[in-house]
């Protein structure tokens, strides 16, 4: 594996990093373009959360992924955090796919998952992906930035619906534009697939975000799959032994959402092996 720091300039001219894992080429492999999943971690918009960000990355590389780790701005950057960290997000899919032939990659098989604030910049993306307005403002194409799936993991959507009061520095930098401020307002019948995943007792992130995605999904008639736990609260990340803190232990019922979005991404035709021959299995 080839690991690589990129910087690289949104859409309205803000720099961002990108941190890069890409698997090393094997002519031998009968899978010649490699998928692309770009992590997105949760932190509270005020840090990256290191269990959400590289761990991530590893283990969707364990199944053939190339990942990319979007270092988004912050509360503590200049300047409002959006639309900057969606742009740059937007920014990173535009890269990846134009860059697609030269890393090894399939264009069409680019994937975004995001936690928590992640989720919320995620599913702002898909927002100004679809928009005209936005991609007249800040002039990108929707083909050129739309990720071809979404992963939400206990993800924020709408901004009035957190588990505790913001700090006033926060609210000043959170987004003004309706569609951003709670994203289930944008979603329509060109929003990519989503599979999204939350435990019901989440005091962080309430359930009502992933609800009102999900209806919003249905809605549009998107297609969708969620998972709802009944524990585990908030911030699980893959919810394995080796990321476990004394706030967030284990908990293999938790950690199936892995395999499972793995299911789903094979069903939806997305995932590696729909492209190899049920023969050479």
């Amino acid at each position: 594996m080839k690991i690589e720091n990129l910087t690289l300039t949104n859409f309205n001219g803000r720099e961002f990093n990108v941190t890069y894992y890409s698997l090393q080429d094997n002519p031998q492999l009968l899978l010649k373009k490699r998928p692309l999943m770009l992590v997105f971690p949760g932190g509270s918009f005020d840090h990256l959360s290191l269990r959400e960000g590289e761990p991530v990355a590893l283990a969707y590389a364990a199944h053939g992924f190339d990942a990319a780790i979007v270092s988004y701005n912050l509360t503590t950057d200049p300047g409002r955090i959006y639309p900057d960290a969606a742009l740059s997000g937007l920014t990173a899919v535009a890269y990846f796919r134009k860059n697609s032939e030269k890393l090894g990659l399939a264009k069409d098989r680019i994937m975004t998952i995001g936690f928590s604030a992640g989720g919320h910049v995620v599913s702002s993306m898909n927002v100004m992906a679809e928009s005209q307005k936005w991609q007249s403002e800040y002039h990108f194409e929707h083909d050129k930035v739309s990720p071809n799936a979404t992963i939400l993991g206990y993800p924020l959507i709408n901004i009035k619906d957190i588990g505790f009061p913001l700090p006033s520095y926060a609210k000043e930098k959170m987004p003004s534009a309706k569609d951003l401020l709670d994203t289930a307002v944008g979603v329509t019948p060109q929003t990519p697939p989503t599979f999204i995943f939350q435990a019901v007792d989440d005091p962080v992130v309430l359930i009502d975000n992933t609800i009102e995605y999900i209806t919003a999904l249905r809605k549009n008639r998107v297609r969708f799959e969620a998972h709802l736990f009944n524990k585990g609260g908030h911030g699980f990340s893959l919810a394995t032994p080796e990321l476990a803190t004394k706030e967030r232990k284990a908990d293999a019922h938790l950690a199936h959402w892995f395999e499972l979005s793995l299911e789903w991404l094979k069903d939806r035709k997305i995932y590696v092996w729909f492209h190899v021959k049920q023969k050479h299995i």
